[in-house]
């Protein structure tokens, strides 16, 4: 079977994943009346019917098994075969094409392959890479729900490929750490990656193979909103799943704002963001904190640590929280002084928000001048 294929599978990295090789014979083709668009707010083009011609190409040649990991990967993001004729530079030649029904998305901007894979060509093909290892294990309709959190991992991994300086580390690089194997671990809205390794010890020497697990998590953004004017700051508490399955009796627990970096988004942003869905503000300017790993012994959990300069609402609680993701959040407002007290007694017992607030211990008095 033949299929035309117009949007993100022209990217050839991309198609030889989902395939599994790169052998594929791809032949330039077209499509009359027809039109791709991106979908508005997303990263995916879908194919409209329209009066302009649709470029792609014509993948040719295909095995049971290739159309199997076709099948799996479009599938699961509604997409389902439909015959079509395309134009070739051979002549007219019937195919199959990957098709959305009618009205499934909105049109956003006209497709351009050059841009989408300038900005999220190395992020799908991490998240594809991760779709694609669940191929005749799981039902790919099970996995769309997971896929914005994939998309995150592999942003994760671009953001990660600048690392922190090294001018007191050691110069040893990833390239020189082996991995010898990968086993089943778990896969869900967190990964557990299972694996052997060896790496280079600092006598010269080569270590022996260690078996190792890791757990694959995202970026987050953290931000601690500070009223100068008032020497206030604003804290969240929640219901936190880790001190409950410690056994923790208090497991309610007093944090900065914070959530995910989404795919394509600056930790920035997904600051202000997260302080307007949490806490209802928005921020006057935004101050670069720290940032780093929050377990790194076997975490890939990497935090980006921010400052948020705002006009804080009186003193008292106040309840917020997105109602579709399940949150119930309470922030509550109160003098810096009263803040440290609480890490100073261990009613702070989240460490990132206890490094923040000793942050602005060393900024205040210059944010206060400027206030």
């Amino acid at each position: 079977m033949d299929i035309f294929v117009y949007g993100t599978l022209c990217y050839r990295p991309l198609l030889d994943l989902v395939l599994g090789h790169g052998r594929a014979v791809c032949l330039p083709a077209r499509m009359a009346d027809a039109q791709v668009f991106l979908v508005r707010d997303r990263n995916f083009p879908f194919l409209a019917p329209g009066t302009g011609e649709a470029t792609g190409l014509l993948v040719t040649g295909l095995t049971e098994t290739d159309q199997a990991r076709l099948d799996f990967y479009e599938g699961g993001f509604d997409y389902a075969l439909t015959e079509v004729q395309v134009q070739t530079a051979q002549g007219a030649r019937p195919a199959m094409v990957y098709l959305t029904p009618e009205g499934r998305w909105p049109a956003g901007e006209p497709w351009s392959l050059e841009r989408w894979a300038a900005t999220w060509g190395s992020i799908v093909l991490a998240a594809a890479a991760e779709f694609m290892s669940h191929f005749g294990k799981t039902d790919p309709a099970r996995l769309t729900g997971l896929y914005p959190f994939m998309l995150a991992r592999g942003w994760s991994r671009q953001l990660a490929r600048v690392p922190a300086p090294q001018t007191r580390r050691s110069k040893h690089h990833a390239d020189e750490v082996k991995i010898l194997a990968q086993r089943p671990g778990f896969d869900g809205f967190f990964r557990i990656a299972a694996f052997d390794l060896n790496y280079p010890r600092y006598d010269g020497s080569t270590s022996e193979p260690i078996r190792r697990e890791a757990f694959v998590a995202f970026d987050a953004a953290l931000i601690l909103p500070y009223d100068p004017a008032t020497d206030r700051v604003l804290l969240i508490e929640q219901l936190r799943f880790g001190p409950l399955m410690r056994g923790d009796p208090a497991p309610w627990v007093f944090e900065p704002v914070a959530g995910l970096v989404d795919a394509g988004e600056a930790p920035e942003d997904a600051a202000r963001r997260e302080a307007l869905e949490e806490a209802g503000l928005e921020m006057r300017s935004i101050e670069p904190m720290t940032r780093g790993y929050a377990a790194p012994g076997y975490s890939t959990e990497f935090f980006h640590m921010f400052l948020g300069l705002c006009d804080l609402p009186r003193e008292g609680a106040h309840l917020g929280g997105l109602a579709d993701e399940n949150e119930d959040i309470r922030s509550l407002v109160l003098p810096f002084d009263q803040a440290i007290g609480l890490v100073e007694s261990g009613e702070i017992n989240a460490v990132p928000l206890v490094m923040m607030l000793f942050w602005l211990g060393r900024q205040r008095a210059r944010l206060r001048a400027s206030a």
